[in-house]
């Protein structure tokens, strides 16, 4: 039998593990942390991650814990309305029932806790693990999905950290649903060098988000009283919502990302998700993307057997859609944290000008592709 080891059990090796037995393959998934549980943060799952979902029967499951969205809005800090869209439905929810759904999916001897990656060596037809408690496995096939920080990819590539982007990003989820908010709607507020985003998560709670141009990431203690000063002022419900969301509850990381790359992996060795591709999280699709991969892999493993070529074959098919969402991202959080003057002014005339058809087609750039079905 085939064995195929995936370094990492967030979303995308979690994916990958499911995507993998869906067309055959068994992999066993190795996390460092003792346990899966995720923070309390929301994650929004577009059509491009629920299509995966729904190919692995797991799209019901999802739904049920999830809150529906069918338009964007998009307004000023005073509460103006900007622009909407129209988008095809999609939902948004905490991210630990996301990771229990798919977690509970797969059977619990594939996952093996504890397992911090130290490194691998290449073998004769195989990958040799090695752990930093002392365990060795061998392996046919080495995937690393193993985050923004992944062990792996240091050894594949050696190049170094990602790259700090200018901003903190804070995220929360509030059990108080202020009667303002629009039901089945994600909005993204826009000021000075500020941004705030909300949208509903399932079961009455809605999820927040917040960025601001920072040098330094303040302390998850100190985080909901500096928020309340920068947003300040701002239109309902932001202030309501960060108010209602306990201190220890709102989760605090800088926006980082890394320039694409061509190389993805080497020999029986390939990356996924965030290894390979970090994306700042201004479209919501960092998830999506590592579900895509995810697909993309198992899909190639089906067509091209358990061979090298069907690694090489997977990262070719996802370089240039990852890269340009990549880009895309990094340009939004760009404009969307800018305190130039004439860069905002620019910014709120596209918005409020653009027409909905235009605004739909670019958001079906990020939210079409399909990879159930794209050719592989």
């Amino acid at each position: 039998m085939v064995r195929i080891a995936i370094i990492g059990g967030g979303i995308g090796g979690l994916t990958a593990a499911l995507a993998l037995k869906e067309f055959g393959f068994e992999a066993e998934i190795y996390e460092q942390a003792p346990a899966l549980l995720d923070v309390g943060a929301a994650i929004a799952l577009w059509p491009n991650a629920l299509r995966v979902l729904e190919l692995l029967g797991l799209a019901k499951a999802i739904r049920e814990h999830a809150g529906e969205m069918d338009e964007i809005r998009w307004l000023d800090q005073r509460g103006a309305l900007l622009n909407r869209v129209s988008i095809a439905p999609s939902v948004a929810l905490h991210r630990a029932d996301l990771q229990a759904t798919l977690l509970h999916a797969l059977p619990p001897s594939s996952i093996r806790l504890e397992h911090a990656l130290k490194a691998y060596d290449y073998g004769k037809d195989k990958i040799v693990a090695h752990f930093t408690h002392g365990e060795e496995i061998e392996a046919d096939f080495l995937i690393g999905a193993d985050g923004i920080h992944s062990q792996v990819r240091s050894q594949v590539l050696g190049d170094g950290e990602p790259v700090y982007r200018g901003y903190t990003v804070w995220r929360g989820i509030s059990s108080v649903a202020p009667g303002s908010i629009s039901s089945a709607t994600a909005i993204e507020i826009h000021g000075r060098g500020r941004r705030f985003g909300i949208g509903p998560v399932g079961n009455s709670r809605i999820g927040w988000w917040a960025s601001a141009n920072s040098r330094s990431v303040e302390a998850a203690s100190e985080s909901r009283t500096e928020l309340l000063r920068l947003f300040a002022g701002w239109c309902a419900p932001v202030i309501e919502l960060i108010a209602a969301t306990p201190p220890e509850h709102i989760l605090t990381t800088r926006a980082f990302d890394r320039d694409p790359n061509r190389t993805w992996g080497k020999a029986r060795v390939t990356l996924l998700g965030d290894a390979i591709h970090p994306t700042t999280p201004n479209l919501g699709q960092g998830g999506c993307l590592a579900m895509e991969d995810a697909m993309v892999l198992a899909r190639c493993f089906e067509k091209y057997g358990a061979t090298e070529e069907a690694l090489r074959k997977y990262e070719g098919r996802r370089q240039q859609r990852t890269a340009a969402i990549t880009r895309y991202s990094r340009l939004y959080g760009r404009l969307g944290q800018s305190e130039n003057p004439f860069a905002r002014g620019a910014k709120k005339f596209f918005l409020s000008l653009a027409p909905e058809s235009i605004l739909q087609r670019l958001v079906q750039t990020v939210c079409d592709y399909d990879a159930t079905t794209v050719m592989v």
